[in-house]
């Protein structure tokens, strides 16, 4: 019998695109919180439903484990479970439902759930944790495994239902300010080989996850922050090269992705990063996500030194102007900098672009269009502007949306609220910009260069009739 199953709502073959894709990641948030749980002496077990089936798998790992608390603890690091996405939610539930019906008290950790407790409530989850997961779900489960279930309630950091019907939520815990504090994740729970059969059937490679930091202090108005606030914390610079070297030796991956919302903030820190790599003899090639403005020569040559392969941006927009109501806080020139930075250091570089920002005109999109055609960048990933809870831009737009406020997987992309364009305008802009990358980076033929021609068609006769509807 275990004390505590751990599990998320994050099942790969539920989300279109990431099929396509097929790179999956193991849930490194939960992980960290199972080693974080075991080193305060709880037996830990884990279902981890991303590459098999979810339900049965789940029911499975009840009836094998008999647990005493069930948590669905999400991986905060994966952008997925930062989209709050329609599937992942459902997920969630039906293994809540499940547990419940055994009389398994359940405990939810996601930034959809931070952002909409009463829902979960509503729908059978008996925990909702706001913030941070670690301290709260300790407390909480040392509560909960003792019989002391009223005692749950007051825990800093837990929602739960009031006698009433209504919700109780405290305050959540201040943040660890020293992440050195939290072991390892716990690797040993996750089956590895499944995740190195799916990346070598796709690619003919490996790549494993980890991170260096938590959070981040920038206030872009329309990104959530539900879990980590406006904090941003590093692990020591010698940490995370000790556990790139541990990955490396018990894995032998051919990649690494570091999963960090802003990586190599501080150029003090990537230096030691760096020296510390070479030191360790952990050097595996890697790919993370930064800013901008941090990408200059000295840090980009640190990086180089410490492995870096591919750096992903958010340049967002090729319009000042819509940077700047963004509170993006970067310059154009910037995004152009970076690149030519990154170019002479040999590192592909990766742009996350945002389109349908209130307020962005046709004039704004071909500035965009132009930044990328001129900054020539080895990829890109196209979103278009998705209100969540808890943003300055949510606040703004709130009155406009309709039923369906959350897209239900990472292809969806609709458009919520009363933007510029509707949905058919951005679906044909994504497609036509991410072809035209393509085919400047190898993918090119008779065929591509037509169906290029008449996407471009397509949405300039769109962009022409405009359209002031939600999509």
């Amino acid at each position: 019998m275990a004390d505590i199953l751990l599990t998320h709502g994050n099942h790969l073959y539920h989300d279109r695109k990431q099929v396509r894709k097929m790179q999956p990641y193991p849930p490194l948030q939960t992980i960290v919180a199972a080693g974080f749980l075991r080193q305060e002496g709880f037996d830990v077990a884990l279902f981890d439903p991303t590459l098999t089936s979810p339900r049965e798998g789940f029911r499975a790992a009840l009836d094998a484990h008999r647990p005493r608390l069930v948590a669905i603890c999400d991986d905060s690091y994966n952008f997925l479970a930062k989209m709050c996405l329609e599937r992942n939610r459902e997920l969630a539930l039906a293994m809540a439902r499940m547990a419940g019906e055994r009389g398994i008290p359940v405990i939810i950790s996601s930034p959809d759930a931070s952002d909409h407790p009463a829902a979960y409530l509503a729908r059978g989850l008996d925990f909702v944790i706001v913030g941070e997961v670690e301290g709260t779900l300790l407390s909480a489960a040392r509560c909960l495994l003792d019989d002391e279930h009223g005692a749950a309630s007051s825990v800093a950091g837990l929602a739960c239902r009031d006698p009433v019907g209504g919700v109780r939520c405290s305050l959540p815990v201040e943040s660890p300010r020293d992440l050195n504090t939290f072991p390892m994740a716990a690797w040993d729970l996750i089956d590895i080989p499944a995740y190195r059969d799916v990346w070598l059937k796709a690619h003919g490679v490996f790549s494993v996850n980890l991170v260096s930091s938590r959070g981040c202090p920038y206030r872009c108005n329309w990104c959530s922050k539900p879990i980590h606030g406006q904090t941003y914390r590093l692990y020591p610079p010698r940490r995370v090269a000790e556990e790139m070297l541990l990955l490396k030796s018990r894995f032998a991956p051919d990649h690494l992705w570091f999963a960090d919302d802003v990586f190599s903030l501080s150029a003090s820190w990537t230096e030691q990063f760096s020296e510390a790599v070479a030191g360790l003899q952990a050097e595996v090639p890697f790919k993370a996500q930064s800013r901008c403005d941090l990408m200059t020569p000295g840090t980009v040559a640190a990086l180089k030194r410490a492995g870096c392969a591919e750096m992903w941006m958010g340049a967002e927009s090729g319009s000042q102007r819509i940077l700047d109501a963004m509170d993006k806080d970067i310059r154009v020139d910037e995004i152009f900098e970076a690149r030519q930075n990154l170019k002479r250091q040999g590192i592909r570089a990766g742009f996350f672009l945002q389109f349908g920002y209130p307020g962005e005109t046709w004039q704004d999109i071909q500035s965009t269009i132009h930044m990328v055609r001129e900054t020539a960048p080895d990829d890109i990933g196209i979103s278009v502007a998705y209100p969540l809870p808890g943003t300055k831009f949510y606040d703004r737009v709130a009155a406009e949306l309709g039923a369906k406020q959350n897209w239900l997987d990472s292809e969806d992309m609709a458009m919520m609220f009363h933007g510029t364009y509707a949905t058919e305008f951005y679906a044909a802009l994504h497609d036509a910009l991410h072809l035209e990358v393509g085919m400047r980076n190898g993918v090119d033929s008779v065929s591509s260069h037509l169906r290029l021609r008449d996407l471009w068609s397509r949405v300039e006769e769109l962009a022409e009739a405009g359209a002031h509807v939600i999509g």
